[in-house]
C-alpha cells in the first residue's frame, strides 16, 4: 500500500476531499519527522511507537578494496508495533 492508497482510502471512507487528506497525511509525517529530528519518540496507542535507536560504533568492510572501515556511532528511527496491533496481524494474516 502507498501513500497515494491511503489518501484514497481515508477519502472514500470520510467523504472528505482527497486534497484535504493528503494535506494532513503529509502534515502528520512531517510532524513525526520533526519530533524525532528533536529527539522526541512519539507514542500512538493502539497503533506503535516512533523511535530512535542508537548504533554502537562498528568495524565494517569495505569488501571492494579490500579494506576495513569504521561506522561511527549514531542514531536511526525505527517503529516498534504495539502489542495489540502485533496480535491482531499473527491472528489475520497468513503465512508467506
Amino acid at each position: 500500500m502507498t501513500k497515494a492508497d491511503i489518501v484514497a482510502k481515508i477519502s472514500e471512507k470520510l467523504g472528505i476531499e482527497k486534497g484535504d487528506v493528503q494535506a494532513t497525511v503529509e502534515t502528520f509525517m512531517s510532524e513525526v519527522k520533526t519530533s524525532l529530528e528533536g529527539g522526541d519518540n512519539v507514542y500512538l496507542r493502539g497503533f506503535g511507537s516512533f523511535i530512535i535507536k542508537a548504533r554502537a560504533e562498528k568495524t565494517g568492510r569495505n569488501i571492494s578494496k579490500n579494506t576495513t572501515i569504521k561506522i561511527p556511532a549514531h542514531n536511526i528511527p525505527a517503529f516498534k508495533p504495539a502489542k495489540v496491533f502485533v496480535e491482531s496481524v499473527k491472528a489475520n494474516v497468513g503465512i508467506k
